[in-house]
């Protein structure tokens, strides 16, 4: 029994001896297979990473301004530089108030008359009270005609007539410049120290305290430019359109006083139907000739009416197209 237990003790390990190295192989060849897979080969391509790229921004149109507005208008002006004022004086507008639309009435009455309310009137024309809705401050104030009271309401040009002599009106004529300063349209009833503060200010210089009305006010002052033929400065057009951003349909108004004057020509008027010529000031009307004047059903004009002028009025007696 105890030599059959030593063979078998030996024949087990021959076997053991004999399967050895074949195992050892074995493991050694996974050994290597896996460090093979985790080692990456050293010429293996490795992408190369994609660069971070930044959106060009995209430039929006700026929309053209409509027909018709302040905007619109503003970009036919010309721009140059403010010439010398060598030469101005006040006379070289004519004389103050005349009354160049031949209703009888000087021009300052018939702002006053346009302009305010609650009128206390001696005749036709001449404004003795009135309250004015002041549009450079939005206050009221009681006007009364006197020597110490009538500066209360002054009558701007809302183009200074300074700022018009440096800015093309040199070349104007006489009568142009005559008109300009008596034109309804360049002419508004406000506060007098609101008005004496202003100067000869343009709209880089000065604009209303009263922030609603900056939009009309900038607006009268493109129409009155572009009608009289007169340029803006790079900074006046830069103000105007800082003002008329949040306004853009703000219109542009006609000035029907200058004729073929201006840049702006009238409205023309047919043979058969003769039509009114009125301003954008409330309550001013021009008529071509009595035949305009039958035409808008307003014949007879009497003698400080809204329309009436000398011309029409050919035997004096203060009534027009009878």
């Amino acid at each position: 029994i105890v030599v059959v237990v030593c063979v078998a003790i030996g024949l087990t390990a021959e076997s053991a001896t004999h399967a050895g190295p074949s195992a050892l192989d074995a493991a050694s060849s996974a050994q290597a297979t896996d460090a093979g897979a985790a080692t990456p080969s050293p010429d293996a391509a490795t992408p190369a990473p994609t660069p971070a790229t930044t959106p060009v921004p995209t430039r929006t149109a700026t929309p053209e301004p409509a027909a018709g507005t302040a905007l619109a208008l503003l970009k036919t002006l010309p721009v140059k530089g403010r010439a010398p004022k060598t030469g101005y004086a006040r006379t070289r507008f004519g004389p103050a108030w005349a009354d160049v639309d031949r209703n009888g009435c000087d021009t300052r009455d018939d702002v006053l008359r346009r302009d305010l309310r609650h009128l206390t009137l001696r005749g036709w024309c001449v404004v003795l009270s009135g309250i004015l809705t002041d549009p450079y401050t939005a206050r009221q104030i009681h006007f009364t005609r006197g020597v110490r009271t009538s500066t209360a309401v002054q009558i701007d040009h809302v183009v200074a007539l300074s700022d018009a002599w440096q800015t093309g009106a040199q070349k104007l004529t006489a009568a142009q410049r005559e008109m300009i300063g008596n034109d309804p349209l360049n002419l508004l009833a406000v506060d007098g120290p609101t008005n004496e503060a202003k100067g000869d200010g343009d709209a880089a210089t000065w604009l209303p305290p009263n922030k609603v009305f900056r939009c009309r006010y900038v607006a009268t002052q493109i129409s009155v430019k572009a009608a009289y033929r007169l340029w803006v400065t790079a900074a006046e057009r830069a103000a105007m359109r800082a003002v008329l951003a949040p306004c853009p349909r703000q219109p542009a108004y006609r000035d029907t006083m200058v004729g073929t004057a201006g840049a702006i020509p009238p409205p023309a008027a047919t043979a058969t139907q003769p039509a009114p010529v009125s301003t954008t000031a409330p309550g001013v009307v021009f008529y071509q000739n009595c035949a305009a004047v039958r035409a808008a059903g307003k014949a007879p004009l009497y003698r400080g009416q809204p329309g009436y002028s000398r011309k029409l009025d050919r035997d004096g007696d203060g009534i027009a197209c009878e």
